[in-house]
């Protein structure tokens, strides 16, 4: 029999570390390819980044040191991530802007939702599985569209390979969207109904 999950209101744990660790790479990032454009330091940043972002979740676990603040900084360090990534391959003209403002346009639609989730007294909306292979596929998709940013056949595949991810990225991202909104319409139309956690991570 599994028992829930408490989480306390710890700050220094392994896993909350290693999300601080991540949000602070997020400007590395951001001048690494816009500044001296090094592509591949900024390559290996992500790998290191989703590396991390699998690692504190199996440390909370593992560990037992699920906290108020990770479930916080998990999130919003994915959210940083994927916003610097398609900013800067904006910038860099690696891909349209409208692709580009997708994402954060359905970010600000569902943070317009957190303020009716705190009448009910939740702080932040729930994880959705969907969310996370949206993340999942995002993820993958943006280092390969910058590293078919060149030429030659090993670019021309990563370009194929990032856009087949990013498609399908997007669209999960949206999906995950409408169902977090139908989700907060769920627990608003009924005071005594709790919002589905689909997910543990």
């Amino acid at each position: 029999m599994q028992h829930g999950r408490q989480n306390s209101d710890r700050v220094w744990t392994l896993p909350n570390v290693l999300s601080m660790a991540r949000l602070a790479g997020v400007p590395v990032f951001l001048w690494l390819v816009l500044g001296p454009e090094e592509d591949l330091w900024a390559l290996g940043l992500l790998m290191l980044s989703g590396f991390t972002d699998f690692l504190d979740g199996y440390l909370a676990r593992k560990l037992d040191q699920f906290s108020s603040l990770g479930e916080v900084l998990d999130p919003v360090a994915d959210r940083l991530y994927i916003l610097a990534v398609v900013l800067a391959l904006a910038m860099r003209d690696i891909i349209p802007w409208w692709v580009a403002l997708l994402l954060p346009l359905r970010d600000l639609l569902l943070w317009g939702l957190v303020p009716f989730l705190r009448t009910r007294g939740y702080s932040a909306l729930p994880v959705h599985f969907l969310g996370k292979a949206a993340t999942f596929n995002l993820l993958y998709a943006f280092p390969l569209l910058l590293l078919g940013d060149g030429e030659g056949a090993v670019s021309t595949l990563a370009e194929v390979f990032g856009w087949a991810f990013a498609w399908w990225g997007i669209g999960l991202y949206w999906w995950a969207g409408v169902l977090y909104a139908w989700q907060v319409r769920k627990l608003l139309k009924d005071p005594h109904r709790r919002a589905p956690v689909l997910d543990g991570g």
